[in-house]
């Protein structure tokens, strides 16, 4: 009986332990350059600190082209942009880059999504349907505004890869974006 009941108390343990999971330790270099990145622009006396309508961080602008139209894009509303987006895997490098392997690096990643990837099309969507960041920028422009907007990660995709995307967490995010119309 005293055989059977130490078994039993055996395996009982062998399943705690093997339930326990490893505790994993984060590489926070990675939230530490974008980070470090978009300090550097918002210390950039070119570029305009916007306050984020959700009132949880700040993104950076720089107006390129100025509308004249007067009308801004409501949270609710859906706008026609052109846009490209992208972001550096390595804030420290240039663009491109050779790798200590020999290996050409494209550092400078564009969208998926981007306007040049659409033959210029301009793309549809409701503001409230974009990242926060996206969507602050979005209602302070005037149609015909042209903004190269810098997103720090927690008004982007946040601390999580975006498995549509493949952009991986704490990414900073820059867009050139042009609202071409309210619908």
């Amino acid at each position: 009986m005293k055989t059977k009941l130490y078994f039993l108390a055996a395996i009982c343990a062998l399943f705690i332990f093997s339930s326990c999971e490893k505790t994993e330790t984060f590489d926070d270099t990675r939230q530490k350059d974008n980070e470090a990145q978009f300090a550097r622009i918002s210390a950039d006396p070119a570029y305009t600190k916007l306050e984020s309508q959700s009132g949880n961080g700040h993104i950076m602008y720089k107006v390129i082209t100025e509308g004249n139209s007067g009308a801004t894009p409501y949270f609710t509303d859906k706008v026609r942009v052109l846009y490209t987006g992208w972001y550096k895997e390595f804030w420290t490098r240039d663009d491109t880059f050779t790798g200590d392997d020999g290996n050409i690096f494209r550092n400078k990643v564009i969208f998926f999504d981007s306007a040049e990837n659409r033959n210029n099309r301009p793309s549809e969507f409701a503001v409230n349907g974009v990242v926060d960041g996206f969507a602050t920028a979005l209602q302070h422009m005037e149609v015909g505004d042209k903004w190269e907007i810098w997103i720090p990660w927690n008004l982007g995709y946040g601390a999580i890869e975006n498995r549509n995307s493949g952009i991986k967490g704490h990414t900073t995010l820059v867009f050139e974006v042009e609202l071409v119309e309210i619908l």
